[in-house]
C-alpha cells in the first residue's frame, strides 16, 4: 500500500528516507512516500539512490510496453509530445533574431570620370578582385563549399542589352529575378509578372535568361539555386518626360509594381510548400542591377558569365561578401540588397518595424476595389490577366507622377496588403528590412544620403567636429523627433543609381577605409589592400570613416564629398533651426517637489499593493536616493524563476532583457556615454517622407523619468498659448470586487478609451494607476502598468493611430531600472513613478535615514536632492540596459520589445506583448490579476508594514528560496569532510591529513536530497526521466574517472578569488582530469610549470599557502580565458594553456564588462593584471575587437595562430537566438561553445543585471544543440554548459540536452569552503575564498581533496542514474532528450506553473537515437581532441616559423636574423605564430636573440599580434585593424611607401583597435590610426600622427604620443600611463573625457625629456615630416603639447610638482572629486557604493 507522511522539517524527512532504504533491503515492497514538498519517493529512486534489477518491475510501473530494450532501436516518438499539427516553438520569433544573422566584408569602387557614360569594365574587374580579397570576412555552409553569399551592384550594363536598348533614348527598366526551377511553375509566374507590368502600362519588352555555370556551385547552393532571369519594360506612355532626364517617376512606378508582384502571386495562390518556391526580385530599375548568390567570392564571376564579358561596363560597383550564422542557403539573403550593402546588425529591429507599420497604416481614402486576377479562358487555365483597371488619380494608380509620389510620400496604401507588399516583414533579415525602408525614402523626396542621415544618425550632441555646423545639428534634432534610429553596428554602402556612398554607425563599430586615386577613382572597403596594382604613388588621399561619418560620389559629376560637405548641403535644404525655434517645446529637468502625496501608513499600504518589499527600500531606494548609484550585489541569481516561485512577483520579473553577443557588440555607457541619449519626445509625429514645419511640433524631454513638477508643466502644454498639446488621462484601476476575471474586460476598456481619445485629438495619453487615498486603495486594484501600456501601444498600432499620440505611464509599480526599461521597451514614451518618488520622500524623512546622515554613513541631502539622486541612478541604469544590447538612443529602445518572456501564456502575449517570445507558456491574464491582488498587505498588530520577501538576500523561513545557502554549504561540507574552523590561521598543520575528514556517502545523500525536495527553482525541476531501457547493474557503468574528465570549474578570476581558492581549484581539477578555468585575471607564470618541491606533508615552498598537495600536482589552469579587459593576457599565458576561452558574456551580467573593486587589487593582483594597486578594474564590454561575427572569427584565428595546440572555446550566455549565434561561432572556427545560464557568478554586478538578464541554460543549450545539428555544424564543436550545476542529476539532464562537458561554479567554491556570506564584492569573505586580505586568506579552510571528494560524489551519482536508465556511458545519453519528460507532479506544486508547457519548446530537439555521428568530428576524432587549424591566411606565418635561420636563433637563444617579405590583406595574424614559438621556448622575457622582419604591402588584420621582445617588425605600406594586439615587447614600425602621393600625417595608415591589450613593446606609425587606439594598453609605448575617437580608453600603463589631431573621448577610464597630445589649434580640451584624468602642459624636465626622446625616435624610425617640424621648433612646439595623466601617475617624475590644470567636472554627490583612495580608509559599505 502507499503510505503518505507529512513532516515539517528536513531532518525527520531524512530519517524516514533512510528507514525506507532499510525496509527496501529486506525485499519488502517499497512504499510510495509523499512528503510536504509534494515529491514522491520513487522519484528519488529515479535519481539513482536505489539501483537493483530486482526493483525494476516494481518501481518502473510507468514504462510503456512499447519501449524497446535496445540502443539500436530508436524511440518511436519524443517524450515531449505536442498536439497534432503543432510545431515546436524553439525557433519562433523574427527571422533576424532566431534564424539568420549576418556580417560581411563590403565596399565600393566608383569612377565617374573615366570611360564614356556607361563606365568601364575595369571598375567591375577591380570590384570582383576586391570581393575576392574579402573572402575571409565571409563564411561557407555546412558543406564547406557553398558560400553564405556574395554579390555586386552596378549600373545596368547597357552594352550587354543592346537588344532592348540601342544606346539612345529613354532607358527601359530592367528586372533581375529569381524564379522556381520547375518549368511549369516558372512559366506561370513569368506570365503573371508580364501581365502585372502591362496592367500598369509598362510595355513588356521580353525575357532574358541569365547565362550561368551551375557546375561551380557547392552542393547546398546548387540544390537550392533558382532559375535566374532578367526582364525589360518600357516607361508608361502617359508618364511625362522629366526635364532633368532623371526618370524618377518611372523609377517609382517600377518600385511600386515590384511590390505589387507578391500581392498578385498570393491572390493567385502560386505558392508551393517545398524548396522550389523562391520568387525574389533582386533589382528592378532603370539605373542599377544586382548579381548575387549563395557563392564564395571567387565563384561569383565564374557562376555569372555576364561578369566576364568585356561589354559589361559600369561607373561603380558595390561588392559584398556575407558571413551568415545559418548554413541553410537562401539566395535572396545574399547582398547587396536593392539599394544597400549592409555590414552589421540592427539591434532595434522589432521596434523599428512596429513604428514603420504604424506609419504605413492607411490614412487616405479606402481602396474601393482590388486588382482582380481571373482566369483567361482564351489561353488556357494557367493564364492570368488583370480585369479591374486602376483609374488615373486613384490610390491604386501606380503610374502617374502625382499618384506615385503621393503613395511614397504619404504612405496612403503602404499597409493595405491587397495593394502593395509590406515595406517590412518579420520573415526578412534585418538588412532586407532596412533596405526596404531606405528604398522607400529614396523614392520620396529624400536623397539617398539624406535618408541615411535620418535612419542612422550620428551622435551630434556635444560633438566638437560639428561646433561650426549648427545647421547639421538642427537637421538631426528635427529628424530625431520624427524617426527613431535604426540602431546597431553598421557599415552601409548604398546607391540609388544617382550617387554611391557609405556611412558608418554612430559608434564606429565597423572598419571602413577609403582611398582616392589620381584618376578620381574612389575606393571604399572594409579592409585596405584589396585592389590589385593600386600603388601608394597613385593615391592622393587615404582616409577612414569615423563614427557617424559618410562619404558620397555623385555619378553624374564624379564629385567626391566628405562627411561635412554632404551633411551641410542636406541640412541647408530646409530651415530646421527656425522650425524648431517656432514649434518645439523643451522640458528641462525641474526640481522635485517636497510635498507628500500620502501619509506614511497610506504610502506603506500603496507600496505593498504594488509589490514593494523591505529590500526594495532598504537596498535599492537607499542606494539610489542616497548615493545616486544602482545597487551592486554578488553571487548571481539563485532564486527561482518568477513563474516557479511560491511568492508573488511583479510582472516585470517574468521578462528577461536580451543582450548583444558575437553578432553585434554591446557598447559602453560608462566610458562611451557620449554617443548615448535618453532624450524622448511627446506629441503627434508627422510623416518622415515629406518634411514640413509641423514636424518640429513636439515636446522634447531630456529624461523619460518625470517628476511631479514636470507632469504639471506637461499639463500646461495643453493650453493653446503653450502649444495646444491635447491630453487624456485613462485610469487603470478597477474594483477589487470584480475579481480576477475582470482584468481582460478592463484592458479592452482602456484600449477602447485610448483609441477614442486619440481619434478625438489627444496627443498625449496618460495611463494612471494613482489612487487618491486609502479608501480607493482599499477597494480597487490595478492593471499592472506593463500589461496596460503594452495593450494600449499595440492597439494603437493596429488602429494606425500610434504616431498620433505618445504614452506616459503614471504608476506606483516602477522603482527598479528593469521596470522602467520594460515600460519603455513596450511602448511608454515617459514614466512618472509617483510612488517611487513618494517612497524616496518617506525614506528620507525616516529616523534611520536621518541618523545615517547625522553619523556620516550617508551624505546629507534635501528631499529634492534625494529624488534627483534617484532619477540619476535610474537614468544611468537605463543607459546600461540599452548599452548591453548595443543601443545608443532611448528613442530606438522605445517599443523595441527587446525582452524574452519566461512563464507567460499566449493570451497575455497576444494582449500586450505581440512579437515577444514566450517559449514555455505559463500565466494567464486571470493568473496575473490574482497574483496582483495577493500582494495586498495584511494588518499586523494594527500597524502596516512591508514584508521582506528575500528576493535578493536570503531570509530564513519566510523569504524566497535560494538554492545556494549557508545551510546547503553546511550539508556539503559535512559530506566532503570539510571543517571550516580548520585553516592556516588555526591548527591545520597539527592535524592528520591537513584536517580533511573522511568523505561521507550518507551525508552527500542528505545534501542531494535537500536539493531534490527543495522548492521549484529551475526549468529542469519540471523534468523527469523516461528511459527506453531496463536498468542495469552499476558495475556495468563506466567508472567515475571517465565522467570526471568531463567536469569543468567555473571561470572565476584570480582577484575575484584568493590565491588559495583559485589554485586549489586548479590543482583539484587537474587531479581528476577535468578542466579548471583561469577566469579573466591572468595567471602567475610559475603556475605553468609542474610543482616539483612537494614534501611528505603536502607542502610546497613554491606554493606555501596551499595545503594537501600531492606529487604530480599542477596549479596551471587547463583553460586560460581571454576577456575584453585582456588582464594578464601575455604570449606565455596563451601558450601555456591547453584551451583558450573567449568570454563573450557572463551569466551575472551579460552584455557588460567585468569588475574588480579596488580594495581587491593587491600588489600581486595588480602585477598580474599590469595595473595599479588599489585602483578598481572595470573590463569594457566586448566591443573593441569583437564588433561582429567576423571579428570574433579573427580573434579565434589569432589564438589558433599563437597556440596551434590549444582549442578555442567561446563562452555565451543563454538567450533567445543563441542557436543561430552558436552556428556562427562554429563557422568562425571555434572548437568549443560554452552555454552559460543567466543565473550568474561570483563577481560584483548591478542588481538589475543579476536578476533581469540572461535565460536558463536549459533553453539555451537545447536551442544551440538543435541549431548546430540542423545546420550540419554539430560535429565541428564540443558543447559545454554551466549555470547552477550542483548534482549528478543536473549533469545527466545537461547531457540529454546535448552538452558534452559540464561546468560547476559557485558549488565548486562551496566545496573548498565558501559559506555563502555573499560579500564577495566587499573583500570581507570570512573564510578567505574571495578576499585578498592576508588575515582573511589564512582562514581559507579548503584543500584540493575537498573539491575532489565533491566531484567524485557527483560522478558517482551520474553512474547511479546511468544504471537506472540502463546506459553504460554518459556519452550514450548525450543529445537524448527523448529520455526526458515533463513531470506532472512537479507542475502541480505551485499554482502559477499550471499553464507551463515545456513540450512545444523541447520537442524541437532533434532525435539522435540512431545517428550518433555528431559525437565525433567529421574525420572521426574525439571531440576533446578537436583543434581547428588556420588555413592559408597563416601560410606566411608558417613560412616564417619554418625558416631555418629563425629556428636556429630561437633554439640557441642568441644571434640575429633579418628577412624581407611581401604581405597582403589575406595574410592575417602575421607574427603571432612566431611569437608563440618563442614564448613556448623562452617565456615572455627570456628570448635573447633578435629577429628583424620587413614586410611590404597591405597587412591583414592583427599584424604583429602578441609580439615579444626580440622581434622587430617593419611594414612599408599599410595595415588593417588590430595591429599589435596583445603586444608584449619588440617593435612595430609602419610607414607608407617611399613614393606615396599622399600626405602621411593626414592619412590613415593603420586601422581600428591597434595595440588593444598591449602589455609592452614600442610602436611607431607615420600616419593616423583609427578608433580605439591603445585601448587597455598597459605597457606599450606608441607614437602616431593622429587618432580617431576613444584613444587611451581603459589604459592602465605605457605612454602614447599623438602628433596630430585626435577624436573625442580621449582618456575615458584611463587609470594608468601617460599621454602626450599635440594641440596647436587649442581644440584638445573639448575632446578629453575628464571623468578620471587630468591635463597639464608639459612642464617637468622629466616629462619634456620623455616626450622629446620619443619624438626623436619616431623621426629616426619613420622619417616623419611632422616629427621633424616639431623637433626643429622644439622650444615653441613643446608648449603646444598637453600631458594627460590619471591620479595614479600624479606623483611620478614626469608629472609631479607642477600646477595642474584640472578641468574635471565630474562631481560626486558629496561635492568632492571622485578620486577616492580605495582601501582601508573606506568602510565596506562605502566601497560597495563606489563606482570607480
Amino acid at each position: 500500500k502507499n503510505i503518505i507522511f507529512y513532516f515539517p522539517n528536513l531532518v525527520n524527512e531524512m530519517i524516514l528516507f533512510y528507514a525506507t532504504l532499510a525496509l527496501a533491503a529486506t525485499g519488502a515492497a517499497p512504499p510510495v512516500l509523499a512528503f510536504h514538498t509534494g515529491f514522491a519517493l520513487n522519484s528519488a529512486l529515479r535519481h539513482g539512490i536505489i539501483n537493483s534489477d530486482r526493483w525494476h518491475d516494481k518501481t518502473r510501473h510507468d514504462f510503456k510496453s512499447s519501449k524497446q530494450n535496445s540502443l539500436s532501436t530508436p524511440a518511436l516518438s519524443m517524450a515531449f509530445q505536442i498536439k497534432e499539427g503543432e510545431k515546436s516553438n524553439m525557433f519562433d520569433g523574427p527571422m533576424s533574431l532566431v534564424r539568420e544573422r549576418d556580417a560581411c566584408g563590403v565596399g565600393f569602387i566608383c569612377n565617374g570620370k573615366s570611360g564614356d557614360e556607361f563606365g568601364t569594365h575595369k571598375v567591375l574587374q577591380e570590384g570582383l578582385h576586391a570581393l575576392n580579397c574579402m573572402e575571409h570576412r565571409g563564411a561557407c555552409g555546412g558543406d564547406g563549399q557553398s558560400g553564405d553569399g556574395a554579390g555586386i551592384m552596378t549600373e545596368i550594363p547597357w552594352k550587354l542589352f543592346t537588344e532592348y536598348y540601342p544606346g539612345h533614348g529613354d532607358k527601359p527598366g530592367v528586372g533581375m529575378i529569381f524564379l522556381p526551377r520547375d518549368d511549369t511553375r516558372r512559366e506561370k509566374l513569368q506570365r503573371l509578372i508580364k501581365f502585372v507590368c502591362e496592367c500598369n502600362e509598362l510595355n513588356f519588352l521580353g525575357w532574358r535568361e541569365v547565362p550561368v555555370d551551375s557546375s561551380v556551385l557547392g552542393p547546398s547552393a546548387k540544390k537550392s539555386a533558382p532559375s535566374i532571369w532578367q526582364f525589360f519594360v518600357k516607361s508608361p506612355a502617359r508618364l511625362p518626360k522629366e526635364l532633368d532626364g532623371s526618370q524618377d517617376g518611372f523609377e517609382r512606378t517600377l518600385y511600386l509594381v515590384r511590390r505589387r508582384f507578391e500581392v498578385e502571386r498570393k491572390l493567385k495562390g502560386l505558392y508551393w510548400d517545398d524548396d522550389d518556391n523562391e520568387v525574389y526580385v533582386a533589382s528592378f530599375s532603370t539605373r542599377t542591377i544586382v548579381y548575387k548568390g549563395m557563392v564564395q567570392s571567387c565563384v561569383l564571376p565564374s557562376f555569372y558569365k555576364d561578369l566576364n564579358n568585356p561589354a559589361y561596363t559600369t561607373r561603380f560597383v558595390i561588392y559584398h561578401r556575407r558571413f551568415s550564422t545559418n548554413t541553410n542557403p537562401r539566395w535572396p539573403l545574399a547582398q547587396p540588397m536593392r539599394v544597400v550593402g549592409h555590414n552589421g546588425e540592427i539591434n532595434t529591429l522589432l521596434g523599428n518595424m512596429n513604428w514603420i507599420r504604424a506609419r504605413e497604416a492607411a490614412k487616405g481614402r479606402p481602396i474601393e476595389n482590388e486588382f482582380d486576377l481571373e482566369e483567361d479562358c482564351s489561353s488556357g487555365s494557367d493564364s492570368v490577366c488583370v480585369t479591374a483597371e486602376p483609374r488615373q488619380g486613384d490610390l491604386r494608380d501606380l503610374v502617374s507622377f502625382e499618384s506615385t509620389e503621393n503613395i511614397v510620400m504619404l504612405c496612403n496604401t503602404q499597409d493595405v496588403p491587397s495593394v502593395l507588399e509590406p515595406v517590412v516583414d518579420d520573415n526578412r533579415s534585418d538588412s532586407a528590412n532596412l533596405d526596404g525602408v531606405f528604398e522607400l525614402m529614396t523614392k520620396s523626396r529624400h536623397r539617398a544620403s539624406c535618408a541615411l542621415m535620418t535612419l542612422v544618425p550620428t551622435a551630434y550632441e556635444d560633438e566638437p567636429a560639428l561646433k561650426n555646423n549648427p545647421e547639421i545639428i538642427d537637421f538631426y534634432k528635427f529628424h530625431g523627433g520624427l524617426q527613431e534610429a535604426w540602431d546597431g553596428p553598421a557599415l552601409l554602402v548604398y546607391s540609388d543609381g544617382k550617387s554611391v556612398g557609405a556611412s558608418l554607425d554612430r559608434n564606429g563599430l565597423r572598419p571602413a577605409r577609403y582611398s582616392i586615386s589620381k584618376d578620381g577613382t574612389v575606393y571604399m572597403m572594409s579592409e585596405t589592400g584589396v585592389i590589385p596594382g593600386l600603388k601608394d604613388s597613385d593615391i592622393v588621399v587615404k582616409g577612414r570613416l569615423g563614427p557617424g561619418q559618410m562619404i558620397n560620389v555623385d555619378l553624374e559629376s564624379g564629385v567626391f564629398k566628405d562627411n561635412l560637405a554632404i551633411k551641410s548641403e542636406i541640412a541647408a535644404r530646409h530651415p530646421y533651426g527656425e522650425w524648431i525655434k517656432n514649434k518645439r517645446k523643451d522640458l528641462d529637468r525641474l526640481e522635485c517637489g517636497e510635498d507628500r502625496m500620502y501619509d506614511d501608513e497610506t504610502a506603506t499600504f500603496a507600496q505593498a499593493t504594488f509589490g514593494w518589499g523591505l529590500e526594495d527600500i532598504g537596498m535599492q531606494i537607499q542606494d539610489m536616493a542616497g548615493s545616486g548609484k544602482e545597487t551592486t550585489y554578488s553571487m548571481g541569481d539563485d532564486a527561482p524563476l518568477a513563474v516557479l516561485s511560491e511568492k508573488t512577483h511583479v510582472l516585470y520579473t517574468y521578462f528577461k532583457q536580451r543582450f548583444a553577443q558575437v553578432t553585434n557588440p554591446p557598447i559602453d555607457p560608462l566610458r562611451e556615454g557620449v554617443v548615448m541619449s535618453l532624450a524622448m519626445t511627446l506629441g503627434k509625429k508627422q510623416s518622415i517622407y515629406k518634411v514640413s514645419e509641423d514636424g518640429a511640433r513636439l515636446i522634447h524631454l531630456k529624461s523619460p523619468i518625470l517628476n511631479d513638477e514636470e507632469m504639471k508643466h506637461i499639463a500646461d502644454f495643453a493650453k493653446p498659448e503653450n502649444g495646444g498639446f491635447q491630453q487624456a488621462t485613462i485610469v487603470t484601476r478597477y474594483n477589487l470586487a470584480d475579481g480576477p476575471a475582470a482584468l481582460k474586460t478592463v484592458i479592452k476598456d482602456i484600449c477602447d478609451k485610448a483609441v477614442e481619445a486619440v481619434r478625438s485629438g489627444a496627443e498625449i495619453i496618460i495611463l494612471s494607476d494613482a489612487a487618491l487615498g486609502m479608501d480607493e486603495l482599499g477597494t480597487t486594484t490595478y492593471i499592472p502598468p506593463l500589461l496596460a501600456v503594452g495593450a494600449v501601444h499595440h492597439r494603437l498600432l493596429k488602429e494606425g493611430l500610434r504616431m498620433d499620440a505618445s504614452i506616459i505611464v503614471e504608476t506606483g509599480s516602477a522603482w527598479s531600472t528593469h521596470h522602467f526599461a520594460c515600460l519603455i521597451g513596450y511602448g511608454a514614451n515617459a514614466v512618472h513613478p509617483y510612488l517611487a518618488l513618494e517612497t524616496v520622500k518617506q525614506w528620507h524623512s525616516g529616523q534611520k535615514t536621518q541618523s545615517m546622515m547625522e553619523s556620516g554613513k550617508l551624505k546629507k541631502s534635501t528631499v529634492s536632492e534625494a529624488q534627483k539622486n534617484y532619477r540619476y541612478a535610474v537614468e544611468n541604469g537605463l543607459l546600461k540596459i540599452l548599452s548591453k544590447m548595443g543601443i545608443s538612443l532611448l528613442t530606438s529602445y522605445c517599443g523595441a520589445q527587446i525582452f524574452e518572456a519566461i512563464g507567460l501564456g499566449e493570451e497575455v502575449i497576444e494582449t500586450s506583448f505581440k512579437g515577444t517570445t514566450s517559449r514555455i507558456k505559463g500565466m494567464t491574464l486571470e493568473d496575473i490579476a490574482s497574483e496582483t491582488a495577493m500582494m495586498r498587505p495584511e494588518a499586523v498588530a494594527g500597524k502596516l508594514k512591508l514584508v521582506n520577501f528575500g528576493y535578493y538576500k536570503p531570509v530564513p523561513k519566510l523569504g524566497e528560496y535560494h538554492a545556494n545557502s549557508s545551510d546547503l554549504a553546511k550539508l556539503l561540507h559535512a559530506a566532503i569532510g570539510l571543517d571550516k574552523s580548520v585553516s592556516a590561521a588555526t591548527n591545520r598543520d597539527e592535524l592528520p591529513n591537513d584536517g580533511v575528514q573522511p568523505a561521507s556517502v550518507a551525508n552527500y545523500d542528505i545534501f542531494k536530497k535537500s536539493l531534490q525536495t527543495a522548492p521549484l527553482a529551475n526549468i529542469r525541476d519540471l523534468l523527469d526521466f523516461d528511459s527506453d531501457l531496463h536498468s542495469i547493474p552499476i558495475e556495468e557503468v563506466e567508472p567515475v574517472e571517465e565522467t570526471m574528465k568531463k567536469f569543468c570549474s567555473g571561470a572565476m578570476s584570480l582577484g575575484a578569488l584568493s590565491r588559495e581558492a583559485h589554485e586549489s581549484l586548479a590543482v583539484a581539477m587537474n587531479r581528476i582530469g577535468g578542466k579548471s578555468n583561469s577566469g579573466e585575471g591572468g595567471e602567475d607564470p610559475i603556475r605553468g610549470k609542474p610543482i616539483v618541491d612537494i614534501d611528505e606533508n603536502g607542502r610546497s615552498e613554491t606554493f606555501p599557502h596551499l595545503a594537501g598537495l600531492k606529487r604530480g600536482d599542477s596549479a596551471n589552469s587547463f583553460i586560460h580565458q581571454v576577456a575584453s579587459g585582456r588582464f594578464g593576457v601575455t604570449p606565455e599565458y596563451l601558450v601555456t594553456a591547453k584551451q583558450l576561452e573567449i568570454k563573450m558574456a557572463q551569466g551575472a551580467k551579460p552584455g557588460e564588462g567585468g569588475q574588480l573593486p579596488g580594495q581587491k587589487v593587491s600588489d600581486y593582483i595588480a602585477k598580474l593584471r599590469s595595473s595599479k594597486p588599489g585602483v578598481t578594474l572595470i573590463s569594457p564590454p566586448p566591443h573593441h575587437d569583437i564588433y561582429s561575427i567576423e571579428d570574433l572569427a579573427q580573434l579565434i584565428h589569432d589564438l589558433h595562430a599563437v597556440n596551434e595546440h590549444a582549442g578555442v572555446s567561446v563562452k555565451l550566455v543563454s538567450s533567445i537566438g543563441i542557436g543561430t549565434v552558436a552556428c556562427g561561432v562554429a563557422k568562425a572556427g571555434a572548437d568549443v561553445i560554452q552555454i552559460s545560464g543567466g543565473d550568474g557568478g561570483t563577481g560584483a554586478s548591478p542588481l538589475s543585471s543579476i536578476k533581469s538578464a540572461g535565460c536558463p541554460w536549459e533553453l539555451g543549450l537545447a536551442e544551440a544543440h538543435s541549431a548546430l545539428l540542423a545546420n550540419g555544424l554539430r560535429e565541428r564543436v564540443l558543447l559545454r554548459v554551466d549555470g547552477g550545476f550542483r548534482t549528478g542529476r543536473d549533469v545527466v539532464i545537461g547531457a540529454m540536452m546535448g552538452a558534452e562537458e559540464y561546468g560547476f561554479g559557485t558549488i565548486a567554491m562551496i566545496a573548498e569552503g565558501c559559506v555563502m556570506a555573499r560579500v564577495c564584492h566587499l573583500n570581507t569573505c570570512p573564510v578567505g575564498v574571495t578576499s585578498q586580505k592576508e588575515e582573511l586568506r589564512k582562514k581559507f579552510p579548503g584543500t584540493p581533496e575537498h573539491v575532489v571528494n565533491f566531484f567524485y560524489f557527483v560522478a558517482e551519482e551520474v553512474r547511479q542514474l546511468l544504471a537506472y536508465l540502463g546506459y553504460n556511458k554518459l556519452e550514450d545519453i548525450i543529445g537524448r532528450s527523448d529520455l526526458l519528460t515533463q513531470s506532472k507532479k512537479q507542475k502541480k506544486r505551485v499554482v502559477k506553473t499550471k499553464g507551463i508547457d515545456l513540450a512545444p519548446f523541447f520537442s524541437g530537439i532533434p532525435v539522435t537515437t540512431t545517428d550518433r555521428s555528431f559525437l565525433k568530428t567529421v574525420d572521426g576524432r574525439k571531440k576533446n581532441e578537436l583543434v581547428h587549424i588556420n588555413g592559408f591566411s597563416s601560410d606566411l606565418d608558417r613560412e616564417l616559423c619554418n625558416q631555418e635561420n629563425i629556428k636556429k636563433v630561437i633554439e640557441e637563444n642568441s644571434g640575429e636574423v633579418s628577412l624581407a617579405l611581401k604581405i597582403s590583406n589575406t595574410d592575417r595574424s602575421v607574427c603571432a605564430m612566431l611569437s608563440g614559438d618563442i614564448a613556448r621556448a623562452h617565456g615572455n622575457r627570456g628570448f635573447k636573440g633578435k629577429v628583424k622582419l620587413e614586410f611590404r604591402g597591405s597587412a591583414g588584420q592583427s599584424f604583429g599580434a602578441f609580439l615579444l621582445p626580440g622581434l622587430d617588425v617593419r611594414l612599408v605600406g599599410e595595415a588593417n585593424d588590430y595591429v599589435g594586439k596583445g603586444m608584449h615587447g619588440g617593435e612595430i614600425v609602419v610607414v607608407p611607401s617611399e613614393d606615396a602621393g599622399f600626405v602621411a600625417a593626414e592619412s590613415s595608415i593603420v586601422g581600428n583597435a591597434c595595440l588593444y591589450g598591449a602589455t609592452g613593446g614600442v610602436f611607431h606609425a607615420n600616419g593616423r590610426t583609427g578608433e580605439r587606439f591603445c585601448v587597455r594598453n598597459s605597457g606599450a609605448t606608441a607614437v602616431v600622427e593622429g587618432t580617431g575617437d576613444h584613444c587611451c580608453e581603459y589604459m592602465t600603463g605605457g605612454v602614447v604620443v599623438a602628433l596630430g589631431n585626435v577624436g573625442r573621448n580621449v582618456g575615458a577610464g584611463m587609470t594608468g600611463g601617460i599621454g602626450y597630445f599635440y594641440d596647436p589649434e587649442n581644440e584638445f580640451e573639448e575632446k578629453l573625457n575628464n571623468e578620471i584624468v587630468k591635463i597639464q602642459r608639459v612642464s617637468t624636465k622629466a616629462g619634456e625629456s620623455q616626450l622629446k626622446g620619443l619624438i626623436e625616435m619616431h623621426f629616426q624610425k619613420t622619417g616623419s615630416e611632422k616629427a621633424e617640424k616639431i623637433l626643429d621648433g622644439w622650444e615653441t612646439e613643446v608648449s603646444k603639447f598637453w600631458q594627460v595623466f590619471p591620479p595614479s601617475e600624479s606623483n611620478t617624475p614626469v608629472v609631479k610638482e607642477v600646477a595642474i590644470v584640472d578641468i574635471s567636472n565630474n562631481i560626486a554627490p558629496d561635492g568632492k572629486m571622485c578620486f577616492l583612495p580605495l582601501g582601508g580608509s573606506l568602510t565596506p559599505e562605502q566601497v560597495a557604493r563606489c563606482a570607480d
